[in-house]
């Protein structure tokens, strides 16, 4: 999705989303609606709509007669729901495996063709895009509708720290790899293969679990300061 497309709002979300997360706005900021509708030269709808869409993802919390706030996530939490992300969407691999159709296999064929032209163009915020699509793919060839509507909306808390992930030095291109694998495993009915490939795409283990705990020190610092 390129630029163009992206709504008011998606821009907005994006530039709040890398300002928290790369620590530019910090835990317990207070956001100003009016303000940021001028900063961003955009009316009160967007900015609503993109406040809405960082409290569903668990970034900023609002209270009632006190404000807008960016939110206290703590690196534990965030490791758990990684893992339970990462077994419903081993669960998704594994039946897509046995039900997919050949319209959704196609889908599912053109969606890591669009992932591997970002990655060609080193745009991680395309291939975030396109990354999304890929995963729903996967989740609607499934053909378990309650499933898929947990997998979307535990990735929606979820969507953008796993963007974080992709600023990680080569993690876009190993991302595209596991890709590739998911895509092959799905492709050749393998349901053991699939439930694999897409677990390990996402758990965060290994050297992935040290780099995405450095990503985000910068976030979690100020949870550590004492008064």
């Amino acid at each position: 999705m390129a630029d163009a497309k992206r709504s008011n709002a998606q821009r907005l979300r994006d530039s709040l989303e890398n300002a928290i997360i790369n620590g530019r706005l910090v835990p317990g900021e207070r956001l100003d609606p009016e303000a940021l509708g001028r900063e961003f030269n955009v009316s009160r709808t967007p900015v609503r709509e993109a406040i809405q869409q960082l409290v569903a993802s668990g970034l900023v919390t609002v209270t009632p007669k006190k404000g807008t706030f960016v939110a206290r996530v703590g690196i534990d939490q965030l490791i758990e729901m990684f893992e339970v992300m990462a077994e419903l969407e081993g669960m998704c691999g594994r039946l897509a495996a046995r039900r997919i159709t050949e319209e959704e296999l196609a889908a599912l064929r053109g969606a890591l063709e669009r992932c591997e032209a970002a990655a060609r163009a080193g745009d991680t915020d395309e291939y975030y895009y396109e990354n999304e699509a890929f995963h729903d793919c996967v989740y609607t060839a499934s053909h378990n509708a309650f499933l898929a509507g947990e997998a979307r909306q535990l990735k929606q808390r979820l969507k953008p720290y796993r963007r974080l992930q992709l600023q990680v030095r080569q993690r876009m291109r190993s991302s595209l790899q596991e890709h590739r694998s998911i895509v092959a495993a799905i492709e050749s009915g393998d349901p053991a293969e699939a439930e694999r490939t897409l677990r390990d795409h996402v758990l965060i283990q290994g050297e992935r679990f040290s780099d995405f705990v450095s990503s985000i020190r910068d976030f979690e610092k100020p949870l550590t300061v004492t008064g």
